[in-house]
Formats: C-alpha cells, structure tokens, sequence
C-alpha cells in the first residue's frame, strides 16, 4: 500500500511539518518520504492532509465482559436501591420465556441511601436467577436463586472481592450459551473504528489457552496481550509461555501475545474495599486480596518463570504493599490503577522500572464520591498523572472496560481536562497535555516511521490541537477516526 500526503502527528519524537507518503509491505513501513511514486500494483490511498499516527492500545480491558455488555440489562446512574429494583423488575418482565439466567450490571451503590438487599432483590426478581455487576466490577447482586446455582452461601449483601472474582468464571461460562464469537468480533470492531490496534485482556480465563482458539473464530485481526491469573498460574507453567512469546493463533503475523500474571491485590473505591492506610468513615482499611507474604511469592515465582507482573493496587497501603514485593522480588511490570498512591510512590515507581497503567476515564464516575468516603486530602492526591509522569514515570492509558467505554479518546479527553463537558476539572494539577496523554496511549510507539510495525491510525482532526485543556479534550472527545491499520491490513475504514 501507498498512502500519500498524511500529516504525521509528533508523538514523542519531532515530525515533518508537511504531509508525507509512506509504503507498507509485509507489515511494516518501509518508506517515508515526501512524494513516492506508486509501484506496479500496489494500491494507492489518497489520506488528503489527514493526520496520522501510531495505532492506539487499551492497557487494560476485561474484553469478554465488555463484549457480553449488549447482553446485560444496564444498571448504569441509578441514584437508589428502588430506583435500581425498578429496572430489574421491568428486565424480568421483559426477559424471553425459558430464561435460566439474567445478567445485569453498572449500578454503584457508594452514594445510595441504602445499601443493596439481596430479600429485596428476591422481590423483584422471584425464581429467576438474576446476577448484578456493580460498575466497578468488584461485587455481585445475586438473588437467592443465582446464589444457590452458583454454590455460594446466602447473605443478604453483594458478593464482594475474592469471594466474587471466583465465582466470576462460572458465570461467564454460564452466558456462553448467548454469546459467542460475534460478540467479540462486534467489540474488536467497533475498538478498531477507536483507532484501537491492541489490547491488554485481562478477562477472568487463562488467556494464553483461550485466545489462541479465539482468535481464530473471531476473526478481527487486532493484537491481543492475553495474561493468567493465579488461579491458573501453575497450567501457565507448565505450558512453559514466558511474557512476550508468540501464542499460535493461525495468523503468519503474531497477533496473539503472552503478556502478564494480573492480580488484584485490593478491591476498589465504590465498593469500600480498596486497602488503605486510613480508614474510611465506617470504619475498616479495606480488603486485602493477596497478604504481603502470599503477594512475594507470586511476584518471585512470575520472575523465575519469565513472566511481567500486572498488579491491581487502587489504595494507597496496597500500592505501598506492592511497591515492596516489586522491590524484593525485581519483578518487573505494571501497578494497574495507581488511583491513590503514598506520598513518594511515583518516585519509587520509577527507580523500579515500573509502568503506571491508569485509567484516567474513572475519575469521572469516582469525583462524586472520593471526598465523602477517602477525605479532602486523599482526594487531593488521587489519579496524580502529573506526578507520575514529572517523576518519570511511564504511563499506559486503558479503560478497564466494562468499568469504563472501551474509548481511548474518552481517557486521554479526561487525562487532559479531569472533568465531562460543562464540569469544572477536578483537580487540574493533575492534568496531562494532549501530546501527553496520546504518548500514553499508542503502545509504547513514539513515531511513525521505517520499519515500524503498519499498525496505523488516519485521524480527521489534529489530535494536539486545542488552546487550552477544555479544548483540547473536546478535540480528542470528538475525534473523528477515519481509518485504522493493523499490521497493514485496513481493520476499519470511514473516508
């Protein structure tokens, strides 16, 4: 392919202040020049002035969740617990005969007047099994029903951490039965129409067995970064993949990768449960997924197996937590959130060689409630991007999906300004420039150049353009993305 006159975006690294051609073969960029003529055969594409620039990667997706979302009754801004029953009442109703199983999920309870009921769920729902993802991922609503044909013991409140992960498995498999490899292919697809090449997944199976088979059926040839949790750490092993190795999935460019041992080492703010040195206004630090013992032995064990280490800490004692097995292992890898950090954290993430994996959209659903249950001060030091990255710090900008869109726009649009349109921002001195926030989206790739991978994205509008953070996060909430690129082959094409 030739593609000729695109305006390439410096990310950082400088770039031609005029539009420029460049060819692709086999993969890769193998010419960038001011005109190339077009050789026998090749196909020619006009970009017409429109920027381009490396592809875009979400550093952290639970992809089969997301991909299950059009499957989910949504839960999303309700403000109480009868304001959410409403909704679940109207599902059941609405839910096709021989329904064995409804899912729903977005309902964040932190600032409702009540908490959640599962006798009032029962309700609601009478036999039907009926399982609630709270927006943050980290409990689930179950009715009596789903709690007894998901061997749980009944309670009269959510599911929450450890407890709830484990059970997570089983109810993926048990929507199965609706969703299947279209799901993903509709999700990778409509990531690709993002400008969206690759994808860290950190869904609850053991991804390097799942994916390779996956791929395949899916269809969609975007990079996967699969991963292993513990639970499945040891079959890891024993397949002998190490972060990096090519999994076979049927493509002669490897698309499908080994990336991380992901743990949760705490829960999460809308739930209560991330671990923290202060207690919360009810009482409690939080929970503790991993104790720090446990927390060593599968960092040690993650380095002598060759695997990176992508490890969930929100609270700031479980960052610390962290930071320690990191240190005393030399493991090497991610902290996922960093959503509050200890004071002298981002400089200790950096002597370590650790990469930040933030997802900057979070803030927007969390503002509202960080004060009332973290306190003024650790609101002042929550998402510290800037810290971050004035402490040299690398970042990697995701979503969490389904927690938040799978939309890289959305998160550099609240990296830059920290607020939705129309909000004030929330602590801007935390905020990320334009240029900034697109670095810590594209993969680690500062250029689009020769022998790069043709993994590429054509934008409408310039992504650094906007005089100051308002506008420059409308700039990047409404891009527009005209065509995306993966290893050369055009995955998504608007113009």
């Amino acid at each position: 392919m030739l593609l000729r006159h695109a305006q390439l975006v410096p990310v950082g690294l400088p770039a031609p202040d005029e539009p420029v051609d460049l060819r692709v073969e086999a993969g890769r960029v193998t010419a960038v020049e001011g005109v190339l003529e077009p050789e026998p055969g090749e196909e020619v594409l006009d970009a017409d002035g429109r920027w381009l620039i490396p592809g875009l990667w979400d550093a952290h997706v639970h992809l089969g969740q997301w991909a299950r979302r059009s499957t989910r009754f949504d839960l999303t801004g309700t403000t109480s617990m009868p304001d959410a029953l409403a909704r679940v009442r109207a599902a059941v109703v609405a839910a096709p005969a021989g329904t064995a199983l409804l899912v729903g999920g977005g309902y964040r309870p932190s600032g409702w007047p009540e908490p959640p009921s599962v006798g009032a769920l029962d309700a609601a729902t009478g036999p039907l099994p009926v399982v609630l993802v709270s927006g943050d991922a980290h409990a689930g609503w179950l009715n009596t029903a789903a709690l007894a044909r998901f061997g749980l013991p009944w309670r009269d409140e959510p599911v929450v951490e450890a407890e709830w992960f484990a059970a997570v498995p089983a109810l993926l498999a048990a929507e199965d039965v609706q969703v299947g490899p279209g799901a993903y292919a509709r999700a990778l697809a409509e990531a690709a129409a993002k400008g969206v090449v690759g994808i860290v997944d950190y869904d609850f199976e053991p991804g390097f067995a799942a994916w390779p088979r996956r791929w395949a059926a899916v269809g969609v040839p975007l990079r996967i970064r699969a991963s292993v949790y513990p639970a499945d750490l040891d079959a890891a092993l024993r397949a002998g993949v190490r972060t990096g190795d090519v999994l076979p999935g049927g493509a002669d460019e490897p698309l499908v990768t080994m990336g991380s041992l992901k743990i949760i080492s705490d829960g999460s703010l809308n739930t209560r449960t991330a671990y923290c040195v202060d207690p919360y206004p009810e009482g409690g630090h939080g929970v503790q997924n991993v104790p720090p013992d446990e927390l060593r032995r599968l960092l040690a064990t993650a380095r002598a197996n060759g695997l990176t280490v992508a490890l969930h800490a929100i609270g700031d004692a479980a960052a610390a937590d962290a930071l320690d097995a990191f240190e005393a292992t030399g493991a090497r890898g991610t902290i996922e959130h960093a959503q509050l950090l200890p004071r002298g954290a981002s400089a200790r993430m950096a002597e370590l060689g650790l990469v930040a994996s933030v997802q900057p959209a979070h803030l927007l659903d969390d503002r509202g409630v960080t004060e009332a249950v973290w306190g003024v001060e650790r609101a002042s030091r929550s998402f510290p991007l800037r810290e971050l990255v004035d402490a040299g710090v690398r970042l990697a900008l995701g979503s969490d999906a389904p927690v938040a869109p799978l939309d890289p726009w959305l998160a550099m649009a609240s990296a830059v300004y920290r607020g939705a349109p129309g909000e004030a921002p929330w602590h801007p001195e935390h905020s990320l420039t334009s240029a900034e926030a697109l670095a810590a989206s594209t993969g680690g790739r500062e250029r689009v150049g020769i022998d790069s991978p043709a993994d590429l994205v054509l934008l409408d509008a310039d992504p650094l353009a906007g005089a100051d953070p308002a506008e420059s996060a409308a700039t990047l909430r409404g891009m527009a993305v005209a065509a995306t690129w993966v290893a050369g082959t055009m995955v998504h094409r608007a113009f």
